[in-house]
Parts: C-alpha cells; structure tokens; sequence
C-alpha cells in the first residue's frame, strides 16, 4: 500500500507553505516521523512540538540539525490545559493532534485518566483552536473507536465525535475538524512487534499469544505520517477519512518475526478483541469508497449535501457502499503473508 509516492507528496503539501503547524503528543513515534517528513520535502514557516516530556523534547531537539532547529519550538504543555493549549496555538495555522493515552489494559484500570486526556483533551484542542482561528484540524483515532468493548476505544469514540461535532460550533469562521482512522502501526511504541522483539532479544524460549484466531489492521508509520498529509488536503470538516490498509494473523507476526520459536496461549487480555473494525456495518449509508481509502460522514444530511465531495483532488469519484458493508480485519480483501510482514517490519 502506498498513498502517496515521496516526490509525489510535495505537491500537496503545498499549503503548508510558510505556515505555522503544531502537533500534540509531537515526542511520539507518529509525531516525530510527521515532522521529519515535514521537514525533508518543505520549510514551513514554523512547526510546534507540543507535549509534556520535558525529556522527551530534548531528545527530539537533538535529532535535528542546527538548520532545521531554527523554525522548531518545543512547547511543554498537556492537553488537559485549556489555557495553555491557547497559549501554544497563537499565530497556528494547522493542528495534528496525536496526544492520547492508548495502552488497553491500562485503560480498564485507569478509567478517568483516559477521560481526561482522551475526552476533555479533545474539548479543549476545539476550544482552542476555534479561539486562536486555525484553519484546519485533523485527529488521529483507532480501529478501536469503532465499536468499542475496551475503555480506550470508548473514549476515542467519544473524541472522534467531538471532533465532528465541533464542525457544528465554528460559525462563519474558517476553522474546521475531521478524524483520520487506521489500525496498528509496525514498530509504534508499545506496539505487539516490540514485545515480541524484546522477547525475541532475550532468547525467550515462545511468544505469547493471546488468540491464535486474531487479526489486526497493519500500516506502518510512514504510511500513516503520508495519509494525514493527504487528509490536510482532501479535508471539507465533519468526516471521518479511513485509509484501506491489510489485514494480518498474528500466528503470521509471529512466524515472520521468530519461525523457529513455540508460540504459547495466553488468553485474551482485559478490553481485548479478536478482530477490529474501522468501518462499523452502521454506518454504511454515510461511506463512500475511494480506490486507496473510504470517508465516513457525521449524518445523512452531511452526506446528502457533501455529495459532490466524491470528487477529490485527482478526479476520482467516490462510490456508496453495499448495505453489508463492514470493514473489519477478519473480512479485508487483503492479508500480508508472512515473508511480506518481514519485509514491513524491516522497513519500518
């Protein structure tokens, strides 16, 4: 799968031309590669790092040249503050918001922190941004926003909407909001491949597996980084952009990551699914397909009024999909076979 070619994407990046762009949780593994990317094919005027790891940020300031640094600022800050959010978002063009907690588990045992970043972070990213007029706003969600059992999910949905609804709040102002869907990123952190990798390093003698029948969506980083670009540029506000990306067989992870190692059943962890889904069956009168991504609109009334969004910046048209429609990782098209999970994790 790739979205856009590297010398392709300098063309629609060119609104970022001489903008000011700031992102959320900038010290995470999406971040950093958004910015990286950023700064290989365009300078813009400047680009906001916005967290709060104070150790983190100084890590990130010492990957990047001396030429570079002059147009980076490190903002300390969380998005749990209203007022600093403001602070940090004066004179800003565009927002990527990648903060949130993520660790399922941890979510189950943590209720209300996860509320409180994931839920009350995203109100105060609208307010500030609606505030201090950016012009545009893009959310990163999960796979386990859509239909969700666990905690985290439930609270990305709740975030995804949110981000919807503030579409609803901006009045004659510019400002506008949409959410970018995927599945899990090879090598992100916390990630299945670095516990195996770990595990793999420290000559254990299996890998644990909680379900032999699990699937999960997979998209590596770069491939993430490259559709939130493209999202920047197809954007009108309200919608829901899911890029359409393989499926795999986590025996298959395994296999590709160790193939002579024993794999060991664990049993399913609290909030965990089998399979994910980014597309819910509900919601199949408010998609359209594109041939490299689908779009999820807030209503029908949206959607009977976006009809003529269909038509994107190459000209393609967007078709509704059937009525059984569901995107899921146990019913993609497409599954990685092992030797091109290898070659994934290896580019990644």
């Amino acid at each position: 799968m790739q979205f856009l070619q590297s010398a392709e994407l300098w063309k629609y990046i060119k609104m970022f031309n001489n903008k000011t762009i700031l992102v959320t949780g900038g010290t995470g593994s999406f971040g950093q590669r958004f910015i990286k990317k950023v700064v290989k094919f365009y300078k813009p005027k400047k680009i906001i790092v916005y967290s709060r790891d104070e150790y983190k940020q100084y890590l990130m300031q010492k990957n990047f040249p001396e030429k570079q640094f002059s147009f980076m600022r490190f903002f300390l800050g969380d998005v749990r503050d209203l007022d600093r959010l403001k602070m940090a978002m004066r004179g800003v063009d565009f927002v990527v918001h990648a903060a949130a907690l993520k660790h399922v588990p941890s979510a189950e045992y943590n209720p209300m922190e996860y509320v409180k970043t994931n839920i009350y972070g995203a109100e105060n990213i609208i307010q500030a941004a609606i505030s201090q007029k950016v012009n545009k706003v893009v959310a990163l969600s999960t796979d386990k926003a859509a239909n969700p059992i666990n905690l985290y999910g439930a609270t990305k949905l709740a975030s995804d909407k949110i981000f919807v609804a503030a579409n609803n709040i901006v009045g004659n102002q510019k400002t506008s909001f949409s959410v970018v869907r995927y599945g899990n990123v090879v090598g992100s952190r916390g990630s299945v491949v670095q516990l195996f990798d770990q595990l793999i390093r420290k000559k254990s003698n299996h890998l644990p597996i909680t379900d032999k029948r699990m699937t999960r969506f997979w998209i590596t980083l770069d491939q993430g980084v490259e559709f939130v670009i493209n999202v920047f540029k197809l954007m009108r506000g309200g919608e829901i952009f899911v890029p359409k990306i393989p499926s795999i067989r986590i025996t298959d992870l395994a296999k590709a990551m160790a193939p002579n190692l024993k794999t060991k059943i664990i049993g399913i962890r609290a909030g965990e699914k089998l399979h994910e889904v980014m597309c819910p069956n509900d919601s199949h009168f408010l998609t359209l397909e594109y041939k490299k991504y689908y779009v999820i609109f807030p209503s029908p009334g949206h959607f009977n009024e976006n009809k003529k969004f269909s038509s994107h910046i190459k000209g393609e048209k967007g078709k509704k999909v059937k009525n059984d429609f569901e995107y899921s990782s146990e019913k993609n098209k497409y599954f990685l076979k092992i030797a091109e999970i290898k070659k994934l994790n290896n580019s990644n």
